[in-house]
């Protein structure tokens, strides 16, 4: 914890509920009000609060949880958003997974107890010691808004001049500002809304907190300044700045560059990796997180990069005793967020760690008085190899110092001082509270214009419903139209699944163990053919293979010539099947092949596209039928033959006479 001396800049605001509840019962809260030196308490409402925060405007507002003071996220929004602008809501607990405030209080040294006012104290303390995070919804963007401070609709002289007036005024109050923001070298851009006779309005997005715009909200007369900060899409924690917490920090190098801190009760406070940034920014990245004790790899030896980083805090330096397996990794960082590998490595190496050292450290905790900072004793015993004993008598040392450059002790107030401090306390909050009515008061003038906008946005969201209506009804046709091409692309699916069974069943005719297939059944497969051409031969030889002694079956056999007869001949068909008639060449040249050629009629065919079987018989009848014929042709052939030759040779004998 970084110890103070002296008093803060400013009051730093502790809040613990007292009693109720934000989501139900009108809730009270102890506060504390810290600045360094002195604490006042006292016992408040919300609405008081509330106040008292606007009145004092406190650096710093701290609690153990943020949701004791709002019921949910955009009450809490709305809650940030009505916060002096100088004034940051601390939760000293942590992110989104919280720790017990005990444990905080604990770990940094703050004195702690059950009671709300403990607890409020405790918060107040450890946020004013740079502990915690602050709770944020909105970004550095900053609207500024410049518009009419009165309605159009009403004015003493005729409406058109009391219009340009009005409209005049709040283009002049618009360049203004301009003017302003050009001055103070800010950059923003600018919406400008034109009316008669000037501007209606004029935004400006300001890269900029307000507190570093040199505009302040307001309204006078026909024009009215709004400032409002731009919001997040949710509620973030981000680490003070000034955060220094002792860490463990796990470095995993390489192309991309991981780094992990880890506290030294072992939560993981951050996790960060880069393919760009040098080593200089991750170690400026490391010191907003904190103050290494121990920098860590999961590899053995500790990598040179990883060296580096050690000796730029000297830190003390980890390593496992073997390479860190993956599935050790994973199961040691199962709890923790990370986003890729290199994170994950990082995380786990700084986990191993602090499981190795967890030991020394509660030794060490131990072994530490209250009032002395655990964290700051245990840093000299593992990063500067003290002892316990010596890293105390250093600490206490320090102290002595510290106490004798920070003079004397203030006075104490008698309790008739605290009691008209207390009373102009109590009359400031009173006159805030006068105030306040006056500007509600000033505020009803201005709802009948926003009503009036209320309608007209209103109206223009009906529009949009209209519009949305139309859009809903042409999807939900267009859903139409889809599934019922869903259900014929189902019904297509189906068929094809029952044609593919089929399919299956005859291609496995085809194949080796078509023996043991088609045993006892009397069957044989037979590949079809589309035309006998030597594109459907060549298309079919590509679609399951034409081989030796495969059935054939030309569904259209017509039209043939010698060369396409003899592409078919090539693959050596046990038998050819034919629809139709061939031509006489074709015949010719199967025939010379000696390859059997059939009518299709003559056997009964199952098909299903390209593949089809046939009974064995019918095909060794086709094969029979088509050996009588060409018996019968040969026969016809030797006799032309012999009629032939007798008649040369009486042809010749005839001459020879």
């Amino acid at each position: 914890m970084n110890a103070r001396t002296s008093a803060l800049d400013s009051l730093v605001f502790g809040v613990d509920i007292q009693s109720g509840d934000i989501r139900g019962d009108a809730p009270s809260y102890a506060l504390v009000v810290f600045d360094g030196e002195s604490i006042e308490r006292d016992v408040v409402s919300h609405r008081k609060l509330r106040r008292r925060i606007e009145a004092d405007e406190p650096a710093v507002v701290a609690t153990d949880n943020a949701y004791e003071l709002a019921a949910d996220k955009d009450d809490l929004v709305r809650f940030l958003r009505a916060l002096p602008h100088e004034t940051s809501l601390v939760q000293v607990t942590g992110a989104e997974r919280p720790e017990p405030l005990s444990r905080v209080a604990s770990r940094h040294g703050v004195p702690y107890g059950k009671k709300p006012m403990k607890e409020a104290e405790a918060s107040a303390r450890l946020a004013a010691a740079n502990v915690g995070y602050e709770v944020t919804a909105f970004t550095d963007t900053t609207t500024v808004k410049v518009s009419r401070g009165r309605s159009t609709g009403k004015g003493g002289w005729s409406q058109d001049r009391y219009t340009r007036r009005i409209h005049g005024n709040v283009k002049r109050r618009a360049r203004e500002v301009e003017s302003a923001l050009d001055d103070a070298g800010l950059d923003y851009e600018v919406d400008i809304t034109e009316k008669y006779g000037g501007y209606q309005n004029a935004v400006f997005s300001v890269s900029a907190r307000p507190q570093d715009i040199p505009v302040s909200a307001h309204r006078s007369g026909d024009t009215r300044v709004e400032i409002e900060r731009e919001r997040r899409d949710g509620i973030e924690f981000e680490p003070l700045v000034k955060r220094r917490d002792r860490v463990i920090v796990g470095i995993d190098p390489g192309t991309t560059t991981a780094a992990a801190v880890v506290g030294l009760d072992g939560t993981v406070f951050d996790v960060h990796s880069t393919r760009t940034a040098d080593t200089a920014d991750v170690i400026e990245w490391l010191i907003e997180r904190g103050r290494p004790v121990i920098v860590a790899a999961d590899v053995t030896p500790m990598p040179e990069t990883v060296e580096r980083f050690r000796r730029s805090f000297d830190a003390a330096g980890w390593t496992p005793q073997s390479d860190l397996p993956v599935d050790e990794k994973l199961h040691r960082t199962r709890e923790e967020a990370y986003d890729n590998d290199h994170e994950r490595d990082a995380l786990a190496a700084a986990l191993f760690a602090f499981d190795d050292h967890e030991d020394q450290f509660e030794r060490v905790g131990r072994q530490t008085p209250a009032g002395i900072d655990r964290a700051e004793v245990i840093a000299r015993v593992v990063a500067d190899e003290q002892s316990v004993e010596g890293a105390l008598s250093d600490l206490r040392d320090d102290d002595g110092e510290e106490a004798e450059e920070s003079g004397p002790e203030p006075r104490e107030l008698t309790d008739e001082e605290k009691r008209i401090r207390d009373l102009e306390s109590q009359v400031d909050r009173l006159q805030s509270h006068v105030e306040d009515l006056k500007d509600e008061l000033e505020e009803k003038d201005d709802e009948i214009e926003d009503l009036e906008e209320e309608l007209s946005d209103a109206r223009h969201e009906e529009r949009l419903e209209a519009r949305r209506d139309r859009e809903v009804t042409r999807i939900r046709r267009e859903n139409s139209r889809l599934e019922r091409e869903r259900d014929e692309a189902e019904e297509t699916v189906e068929e094809l699944e029952e044609k593919l069974a089929r399919m299956k069943t005859l291609w496995k005719l085809d194949h080796d163990n078509f023996a043991d297939v088609s045993e006892g059944r009397d069957l044989v497969a037979v590949k079809a053919v589309e035309q006998f051409t030597k594109r459907a031969i060549e298309h079919a030889d590509e679609q399951y293979g034409l081989a030796a002694g495969d059935v054939i079956y030309l569904r259209d056999a017509s039209g043939a010539g010698r060369a396409t007869a003899e592409r078919l001949a090539e693959t050596e068909p046990r038998v050819i099947l034919r629809n139709g008639g061939l031509s006489d060449i074709a015949e010719e040249v199967l025939f010379e092949h000696e390859i059997p050629v059939g009518p299709a009629d003559d056997v009964t065919l199952q098909e299903v596209d390209e593949l089809a079987v046939a009974r064995e018989s019918d095909v060794e009848a086709v094969i029979d039928d088509w050996e009588d014929r060409a018996a019968a042709r040969e026969r016809e052939q030797t006799e032309e033959m012999v009629d032939e030759i007798i008649s040369e040779h009486r042809a010749g004998e005839a001459e020879r006479t």
